[in-house]
């Protein structure tokens, strides 16, 4: 089931106090970026994190963690806290800031 453009809207509004927020739609599902790393995924209208150590660390007790597709690596999936704007945007910050740079790529002549 692809995910619905009002949940990445409402997604993407509750990380404003965030950086460079932005979406982009892959195969019927979205990858959500932070200063051009891929910080999460939405998945059947689920937020999925990319799992960091120190966004584990943050998350504590509450993790929850399952693959975004069916053959991917897990992910932190948050379930509820998304609906707490301070707290999911610390979150992305965190992961953010533990991410390394994307690669560049080559252009094509």
């Amino acid at each position: 089931m692809a995910s619905d453009q009002s949940f990445v809207d409402f997604i993407t509004d509750q990380l404003e106090g965030c950086n460079t927020i932005t979406s982009r739609k892959m195969f019927g599902e979205y990858a959500l970026y932070s200063n051009f790393k891929v910080v999460a995924l939405i998945c059947d209208n689920k937020l999925f994190i990319k799992p960091t150590a120190a966004g584990r660390e943050f998350i504590g007790s509450e993790l929850v963690e399952a693959p975004p597709y069916q053959g991917a690596k897990n992910s932190f999936l948050i379930e509820d806290k998304f609906e707490d704007r301070e707290w999911i945007s610390e979150l992305v910050r965190i992961t953010e800031a533990e991410l390394p740079e994307p690669k560049k790529k080559n252009k094509k002549k």
